[in-house]
């Protein structure tokens, strides 16, 4: 449905292509009936080859290939990006995507995959970080909590054997408990400590002070008399984020992330990522915002996102970019949505773009050069020098040059996409 609506839909240069094959087909009748009146008063008694000229002028004259310049090309790139995997909803946007010189991602489900994961693992009394892993995952086993399955995952990730638990007891706004190899062992967060009057031994304090600095929160484990680890998690980072950003930066294209996070965490990631921009602590209704700020600075502006909260900046961005597996309003809004959660998907859009315009350009400038020099030849202008075109001649001249156009706009299956 997504390309069909696509193709559908109507771009610029679709628009321009038939206002030319609406001109061209008033010039070709213009140019038959100038050819009729210059040839008869010419040859005032040779009619029938001045009838002949016209018919060859109407013959030759190639609006077809005006006409199917566009439409060829728009078939087959949105075919083609269905097929990578994008899924374009505006022919608007796609055509944009060419010129775009900053790309804004958010940052939850875009360029992290939305989940907690364990960062770093700070341990006392000579316990190994593998087994307080285990212990903690142990403990969380049971819970739905998303820090909690994030250090369950964290465990797995490992491959680390997380024994048994028994007794599992949620801690309302603290954290969890429960039963591992004959002791009582807890899982939460500094609301834990205060609750159970833990001191923090230094080597956590460093590790936890380390870990508010990068913006990642502080996940404790300890049992009835004393703290064992911490653990740092946060918001994983997509593996293919990174490459995303080096690439859009190859090409010129400025990166911006933006999040309703506190700053500390927003910079921590675009530190790792090499972002350019940070918009940080932004509130939904100030995401469009932000969008024309970067209009007004004349930036053409992509935006990426997947939330509800993001489809004002999609609508209001040169370029829409919505992520498949977030909501349907932000699908709804986006110009191109995305099948898969991958940033680099940007880059493919890009490139589609670029090669689905020079595709255009070339289609309208072989139709616009075919009739530019076959009407005045076809209209007689060298038969004084013995070169006449016959009308047969001009109806297969008029195929070739369909024919052309068609070809050229399959090549397009080749671009590197």
């Amino acid at each position: 449905r997504l390309v069909e609506q696509a193709q559908a839909s109507r771009s610029r240069a679709q628009d321009l292509a038939d206002r030319a094959a609406f001109i061209l087909t008033l010039v070709a009748i213009g140019a038959g009936l100038i050819t009729l009146i210059a040839w008869l008063a010419v040859q005032s008694g040779d009619a029938a080859f001045a009838v002949e000229r016209v018919v060859t002028v109407l013959v030759i004259a190639c609006p077809h290939a005006l006409g199917l310049a566009i439409p060829l090309v728009i078939a087959i790139s949105t075919t083609q990006a269905a097929q990578s995997g994008l899924l374009v909803r505006n022919r608007r946007g796609l055509e944009e995507a060419r010129n775009l010189t900053a790309v804004v991602f958010d940052k939850t489900g875009t360029l992290t995959k939305g989940e907690f994961g364990v960062v770093d693992i700070a341990t006392t009394d000579g316990l190994a970080p593998d087994d307080a892993l285990r212990f903690a995952a142990a403990v969380e086993a049971d819970s739905e909590h998303t820090i909690a399955q994030g250090i369950v995952r964290g465990a797995q990730e490992r491959g680390l054997d997380v024994p048994p638990a028994e007794g599992f007891e949620a801690i309302p706004g603290k954290g969890a408990t429960a039963r591992v190899d004959g002791r009582e062992l807890y899982v939460g967060g500094p609301a834990l400590l205060a609750a159970r009057s833990l001191e923090l031994p230094p080597a956590l304090r460093e590790a936890a002070d380390r870990a508010a600095h990068r913006g990642q929160a502080s996940i404790y484990l300890a049992d009835e008399r004393k703290l064992l680890a911490m653990f740092a998690v946060a918001d994983v980072v997509r593996p293919e984020s990174k490459e995303a950003v080096r690439a859009l930066h190859d090409r010129n294209v400025d990166v911006v992330m933006m999040t309703g996070d506190a700053r500390p965490v927003a910079e921590a990631v675009a530190a790792e990522l090499g972002i350019d921009t940070v918009f940080a602590e932004v509130l939904p209704e100030q995401k469009a915002s932000k969008i024309e700020e970067l209009k007004r600075r004349g930036k053409r502006v992509a935006m990426v996102g997947d939330g509800v909260n993001d489809a004002p900046a999609l609508v209001t961005a040169d370029v829409g970019v919505a992520i498949g597996a977030g909501t349907d309003v932000a699908v709804e809004a986006g110009d191109i949505v995305l099948v898969r959660s991958d940033p680099r998907d940007v880059l493919r859009i890009i490139a589609l773009s670029r090669a689905t315009y020079r595709k255009m350009i070339q289609n309208l400038w072989w139709a616009a050069g075919y009739n530019i020099i076959a009407i005045p030849l076809a209209a007689g202008l060298l038969a004084g020098y013995g070169f006449v075109l016959s009308p047969a001649i001009g109806a297969v001249l008029m195929s070739a040059s369909t024919v052309v156009v068609a070809i050229n706009a399959q090549l397009l299956r080749r671009a590197p996409v």
